[in-house]
């Protein structure tokens, strides 16, 4: 049975496609089969592998909307043990066509189904919003993994997205777990970077991640090389802290 992980914050620029891009080729790496589904209409996690935007007969899109088979949206990566359901612009208007769909919350669930034995981690990268395809991301997973950015409003915006959780949970995924809050963009030459890491500590005790994700260029430039961190510059410290938090991920189960 695979693990089914969402990677999930409504605020933009908190490094959730890179969270998601590369723990996903972390885990490919330990040999695990892996699964990356690119749920965000920006298609940056796609572009981050080097892959095209599908258009709308294939990807997201497709799987969602069309129901197409999750196989046949299914495409390899440079990495072997590493799979991707690609996205792109036409993911855009898939909350208007799905509005009056039947089961509309549910569509990611069913079509990630037939892929459940066949791989050990699913990841979904979620669209910076709370909408109809985040909260079928929800629907699907098993658990979240919410980047936090060390800034100034970082904790008003994860209360708001642990109230959304809350309410999947009692009704449309009540198995629905915190994986874990991951801060990111971390520069320890700030004080307000500090002050943040303590508060969401104190905030939420025993649901922070021990792996803290530096600010770093290397990490930032890799998506335009279409390759995850470990790809593009395995010595950085980006590659460092996703290898570290792949490590945390496997070992609580």
């Amino acid at each position: 049975m695979a693990r089914i992980i969402a990677i999930v914050n409504q605020k933009g620029g908190v490094g959730k496609t890179t969270t998601a891009v590369n723990l996903a080729a972390c885990l490919a790496a330990t040999e695990r089969k892996t699964l990356l589904v690119d749920f965000d209409p920006q298609g940056n996690a796609t572009s981050g592998l080097g892959i095209e935007d599908p258009g709308p007969d294939g990807g997201s899109y497709a799987m969602v909307v069309d129901q197409s088979p999750a196989i046949s949206v299914i495409q390899k990566t440079t990495l072997g043990f590493l799979d991707l359901v690609p996205s792109g612009i036409d993911l855009t208007v898939a909350e208007m066509e799905l509005a009056q769909a039947e089961r509309r919350e549910f569509r990611l669930r069913e079509a990630l189904q037939p892929t459940s034995g066949v791989y050990s981690y699913v990841l979904i990268d979620c669209p910076p919003s709370l909408g109809l395809l985040t909260l079928n991301a929800l629907v699907a997973s098993d658990s979240i993994i919410v980047p936090l950015q060390c800034e100034y409003y970082a904790l008003e915006g994860l209360s708001k997205l642990i109230r959304t959780v809350s309410r999947v949970q009692s009704g449309l995924n009540p198995n629905l777990q915190t994986e874990g809050v991951l801060l990111t963009m971390f520069d320890g030459r700030t004080s307000l970077a500090s002050q943040v890491a303590a508060d969401v500590r104190e905030n939420f005790q025993g649901k922070i991640f021990d792996t803290i994700v530096p600010r770093n260029v290397r990490l930032s430039e890799a998506p335009s090389h279409g390759k995850p961190i470990i790809q593009y510059d395995i010595n950085s410290k980006g590659a460092a802290a996703y290898l570290r938090l792949a490590g945390e991920v496997i070992a609580r189960g």
